[in-house]
């Protein structure tokens, strides 16, 4: 081979490889996802959303076999062999690839019980004169003006369980601020009331996570796409959809 032929050689073998990939690509999609998935997702939201449309995908396709990890601690994702993770709220993660697959929304809600005793708080202010329920963390946010800002609380219950927090909220404790997930059907129905609309946080996204630079799987993609269209018809209409 001459000299001007190794070069064009050289420049187009890239190029051969990459059509052949994207007819293997295109090849895949085509077909009915198989073989194993790992995923990673926080426990509630994991459980109350993620398990059971995941259920839905291995009916929908037998051939995928699956393991699911619920847990509240950030795992590495490459280490840990997962290929995907779902992950709620800001992304700090740069070195991996995101697809988002919705949103969610902090209310701040107590009981009519609740309400009837010691009224409802008008202002952000006004907070310091209920009992606010706490989880992991002593602060509430919300946003003023387009800007975010952050509200120590104080009160006489703190739990890392959102449930135990809804419970409490429920018998009228005191007032708290949980995601959409957690409290939409009771503010549909009336057992919760929500308050200070107007200074409620923007959405938090819902995320896809996988590792930069792993070539995502037709499995993967397809199992991504699946929980995006389920999740944006599960959502509902009115204030809890926005």
């Amino acid at each position: 081979m001459t000299e001007a032929g190794q070069i064009y050689y050289q420049h187009c073998r890239p190029l051969l490889d990459g059509l052949n990939e994207a007819e293997r690509a295109l090849n895949n999609l085509q077909s009915a996802p198989q073989g194993r998935l790992k995923i990673t997702a926080p426990t509630t939201y994991g459980e109350s959303l993620i398990a059971p449309l995941l259920n839905n995908f291995i009916v929908q396709y037998p051939g995928v076999s699956a393991e699911l990890v619920l847990t509240n601690q950030k795992v590495d994702l490459v280490d840990g062999g997962f290929d995907l993770a779902i992950r709620l709220g800001n992304l700090e993660d740069s070195s991996m690839m995101a697809k988002r697959l919705g949103s969610r929304r902090q209310y701040v809600c107590a009981s009519p019980k609740y309400l009837e005793s010691h009224g409802a708080p008008a202002t952000l202010a006004d907070l310091t004169q209920h009992n606010c329920l706490s989880g992991t963390l002593d602060s509430w946010r919300f946003q003023i003006n387009g800007q975010e800002k952050t509200i120590r609380i104080h009160g006489n219950l703190h739990c890392n369980s959102g449930y135990a927090l809804l419970d409490a909220a429920l018998k009228g404790i005191g007032i708290m601020q949980l995601p959409d997930y957690y409290v939409e059907s009771c503010l549909a129905d009336g057992r919760l009331v929500s308050m200070l609309q107007q200074q409620q946080p923007g959405p938090e996204g819902i995320w896809a996570l996988y590792p930069h630079n792993r070539h995502l799987s037709p499995k993967v993609r397809m199992l991504v796409d699946y929980l995006a269209s389920q999740l944006a018809a599960q959502a509902l209409p009115g204030a809890l959809a926005r």
